[in-house]
């Protein structure tokens, strides 16, 4: 339970922050000011702009289906929440060790289509329901490549554990399991052993150089799966109006942008997690400098919680930063474009890195 309220009141403090965010990074690129006025440095305008929208009335559409349409967004919401109860946001944070992690967090995700279909379907409008189609049609197209991708590191690592997946990646994998760490993950990265370096060279984009390729298709398939420019085809406003969330107003409305903003933050936590070391320390051991176990504190203890905890927010963050700098610098691309990027160019590469990493697992053995 108490598990649950820290994850819920810190969901609620990185909705206000990443609004706020977005408002003034677009701005920035956009050579304009942003929010000035509520607050210093306009800091207060997200949380009035929270509370005039609780206070807004919950408009139903006379000939929408209500059974369908007034859950909608609800089953978007609880999809992506329910996600975060397997991150683990330190070395032992919560109920956050399941040995099928991944497995859990790829299927529960997969349900926001159903609420994006009941949105769409209940709304009892074209453009809503179009707008649905798209984005199921192109959630189901990234899919294929994202968990092509995360097939790759499972196959690597051997485990389904998203926790055992960090210690793998970083200083304290052989103290928690030699034997295993020898047998499971001895892999070189530039032709020397990283285990007991650490940093930067224990994270999976170095230790085994094709998930760096890997890295990138599965951040392409996240901003996709995330409905984010450039691949917000299904808020295309010029054809659509908004999306297969056109005729929601209210909270309802604002269920559905959490999902959005919450799926982007549990994007980048597991891509964190996959390839970038998770609450692992970036800076290596440099001879008598120990900057890995300085920086990284003993797994378990208050030190160790405290830097797990800074340094995977920290990754998450700069990663929910780059997805907010793409959306206001690249154009949106076209139907068609989008799903050839998928299937004709993404699918056939995680593919071909699916094979590479079973040769790779074969070579390191």
């Amino acid at each position: 339970m108490y598990t649950f309220l820290i994850i819920l009141i810190f969901f609620l403090v990185y909705m206000v922050f990443v609004v706020y965010a977005e408002r003034k990074i677009s701005a920035f690129i956009q050579d304009r000011y942003g929010p000035m006025e509520v607050g210093y440095y306009g800091l207060l305008q997200t949380v009035a702009d929270l509370l005039k929208l609780v206070q807004k009335e919950d408009i139903v559409p006379l000939a929408a289906d209500k059974r369908i349409f007034k859950p909608g967004p609800v089953v978007i919401f609880t999809a992506v929440f329910a996600g975060f109860a397997v991150i683990p946001l330190t070395s032992a944070f919560g109920n956050s060790s399941v040995q099928v992690g991944i497995f859990y967090l790829l299927a529960i995700v997969s349900l926001d289509v159903i609420g994006i279909l009941m949105a769409g379907w209940g709304s009892n409008s074209k453009y809503a329901l179009f707008g649905a189609m798209r984005s199921v049609a192109q959630i189901i197209s990234y899919e294929i490549p994202l968990g092509l991708t995360v097939v790759c590191v499972v196959m690597v690592s051997q485990t389904l554990d998203l926790q055992e997946i960090i210690y793998q990646q970083g200083i304290w994998w052989n103290s928690i399991d030699a034997e295993a760490a020898n047998y499971l993950f001895g892999i070189k990265a530039i032709g020397i052993e990283t285990t007991e370096i650490g940093g930067i060279l224990t994270w999976n984009i170095f230790r085994a150089p094709i998930f760096l390729f890997a890295f990138i298709i599965f951040f392409i398939a996240s901003l996709a799966e995330s409905n984010r420019a450039p691949f917000d085809i299904p808020e295309a406003e010029s054809e659509l109006v908004g999306g297969f969330h056109t005729e929601y107003s209210g909270l309802r409305w604002g269920l559905v942008m959490m999902g959005e903003y919450g799926l982007m933050l549990l994007v980048s936590f597991l891509a964190a997690i996959l390839f970038l070391g998770g609450w692992n320390t970036p800076l290596p051991n440099i001879g008598s400098v120990e900057l890995a176990q300085w920086t990284s504190g003993v797994p378990g203890t208050v030190a160790g919680h405290l830097w797990g905890a800074f340094w995977m927010l920290s990754k998450a963050f700069l990663l929910v930063g780059v997805q907010i700098w793409i959306r206001w610098t690249f154009p949106r691309l076209r139907i068609d474009q989008l799903m050839n990027l998928s299937w004709k160019y993404l699918t056939p590469a995680a593919i071909l890195l699916v094979l590479f990493s079973a040769i790779w697992r074969m070579l390191m053995i």
